[in-house]
């Protein structure tokens, strides 16, 4: 039976942008966590909205918030209480709902490239070191997203309206296809990915739709002759 963590971990894998992570990640996280609020950053993106610049100013700040300080130093997830107190908190960050915070890194080829965070408020429990550890695995698979998917997106934008559909694979979506390509069965690759065989006929669905195929054999065959152009992205 898949656990709640590794149903975050596929929808991380199964993300083929950035606003696929904020829009069904970030909710999802808030339930796991029972937090108050969750989100998911990335700085360019922040850089370029004027209208968050009031975060970028204060609470990515690194001279005055000691978590986003932590995260940056250290490349690893943090709550509040491990870098100060909660009367030292309540000043650098007097919002009621953000009493509790805890934060990790989004890591692209070793830069810190975004972060990840939960809030809760002063009634809610303190994050624990095991919401820390869950946390560090979430942060993980989003890390590798981000040094898969995202420069992908980066490089080969134009590809997904183009001659080559190859580029809007996610790292998941071709490591069904790898399997597929080897001739295993749907249960098959959900055992080896471990997701379950809905999970392989879902993803299937979707890829036949972007690569505008209707069997495997013939997704195999477009995929064969695009791979010179497209190498297979890492897997997570």
């Amino acid at each position: 039976m898949t656990s709640p963590l590794q149903l975050l971990f596929e929808t991380i894998n199964q993300a083929s942008s950035e606003a696929d992570l904020r829009s069904h990640l970030a909710p999802k996280l808030g339930d796991y966590f029972a937090a108050k609020r969750s989100g998911i950053f990335f700085f360019d993106q922040l850089k370029a909205a004027r209208k968050f610049q009031n975060i970028l100013n204060v609470a990515l700040s690194i001279e005055h918030n000691p978590v986003a300080r932590y995260i940056a130093e250290r490349h690893t997830p943090v709550h509040e209480g491990l870098v100060t107190s909660p009367k030292a908190w309540a000043v650098i960050c007097p919002r009621p709902d953000h009493w509790h915070v805890m934060a990790g890194p989004i890591i692209d080829r070793g830069q810190l490239v975004g972060a990840v965070g939960c809030t809760r408020e002063k009634s809610m429990l303190a994050f624990d070191t095991q919401n820390l550890a869950d946390l560090s695995a979430i942060c993980l698979h989003l890390s590798v997203w981000a040094a898969t998917v995202r420069s992908l997106h980066q490089t080969a934008t134009t590809d997904c309206y183009g001659n080559s559909k190859a580029g809007c694979l996610t790292p998941r979506e071709w490591q069904i296809a790898q399997l597929v390509a080897l001739g295993q069965t749907n249960a098959e690759i959900g055992a080896e990915l471990w997701i379950t065989e809905n999970s392989v006929k879902q993803a299937l669905k979707r890829m036949f739709r972007k690569l505008e195929v209707s069997s495997r054999a013939e997704m195999v065959a477009q995929l064969a002759t695009q791979n010179n152009t497209h190498r297979v992205p890492a897997s997570s």
